[in-house]
């Protein structure tokens, strides 16, 4: 999968990795101390949806261009407000999408003065790019490492709160064995943390493998949420896409239940379109 990330900028999978996001901070916001957002594969932070590279694929507009457009109930509209305030930031207060933020810019705007931001990214052309975007931002740091090596080299972050975001491109043979192995990192340098998987479905058989791996980790609470937007039989693209979220806010079961619906109407592509949602691993009760 070539997944050099402009020709992807804002479509069903961005989405749904994004709103989990702005749901996770928007709880680390209830507590007034600090925390850190890290992005180990981040990109350029920001993307133009009138570039060739996205206008070849359009994916978007299946993407934030379905959800913008849509008509949530009160209570769905309330917990995409978050998420569609930094989309809507990005262009000047419109719903005419024209640039789509990356998740960087998407925890940016969340943010309070005494919150962090580290954002990374190898690539060299995005990485400056990515520089340019906070150059002068004393909240946020930007450093270009293999983004295997920032998940040990950045945790565990000196507020000991946070969450910690790594999506891969998924270029290179072995993500989801090395996906699996930084989620072991992540733990071991900081138990108590958030951590969010991001992966692609293409390969059901390498998802369910990749699952397995994961719940052998030493992990409490695991929670995994899928979008399939489309039947295999449909496409030889993407199916869908999934998060495995390590030590979730108490809250992010009950909001995701409420949402998915939603985005599954919304955001499907076909007959197959479906959203699930549930542990893979979960703490037992002592009684």
């Amino acid at each position: 999968m070539n997944y050099r990330h402009i020709y992807h900028a804002g479509n069903f999978a961005d989405v749904l990795k994004h709103i989990v996001l702005t749901l996770i901070v928007e709880h680390l916001k209830l507590k007034p101390a600090p925390f850190r957002v890290i992005d180990t594969h981040a990109g350029t932070g920001s993307y133009d949806l009138s570039s060739a590279e996205a206008q070849k694929t359009g994916e978007w507009r299946q993407g934030i261009g379905s959800l913008i457009e849509s008509a949530p109930p009160p209570d769905i509209a309330e917990l995409l407000a978050p998420y569609l305030q930094a989309v809507r930031r990005e262009n000047d207060g419109r719903d005419t999408v024209r640039r789509y933020p990356g998740s960087p810019q998407i925890a940016r705007s969340m943010l309070r003065a005494n919150d962090r931001l580290v954002v990374n990214e190898l690539h060299p052309e995005d990485s400056a790019k990515l520089s340019s975007l906070f150059a002068g931002d004393p909240q946020t740091k930007v450093l270009s490492l293999d983004g295997w090596d920032a998940v040990r080299a950045l945790l565990p972050p000196t507020e000991r709160r946070g969450v910690t975001l790594i999506d891969p491109p998924f270029e290179q043979p072995g993500e989801f064995s090395r996906l699996a192995q930084a989620l072991r990192d992540a733990h071991k340098r900081f138990a108590t943390g958030t951590v969010v998987l991001w992966y692609p479905i293409k390969d059901e058989h390498a998802v369910q493998a990749f699952e397995a791996d994961v719940q052998g980790v030493e992990l409490s609470k695991l929670l995994s949420v899928v979008l399939r937007v489309r039947e295999a039989q449909e496409t030889s693209g993407l199916l869908g896409s999934g998060l495995v979220i390590s030590n979730p806010p108490f809250t992010l079961l009950d909001t995701l239940e409420a949402l998915l619906p939603f985005l599954e109407q919304t955001l499907g592509q076909g007959q197959g379109a479906r959203a699930s949602l549930g542990w893979l691993k979960r703490e037992r009760s002592v009684t």
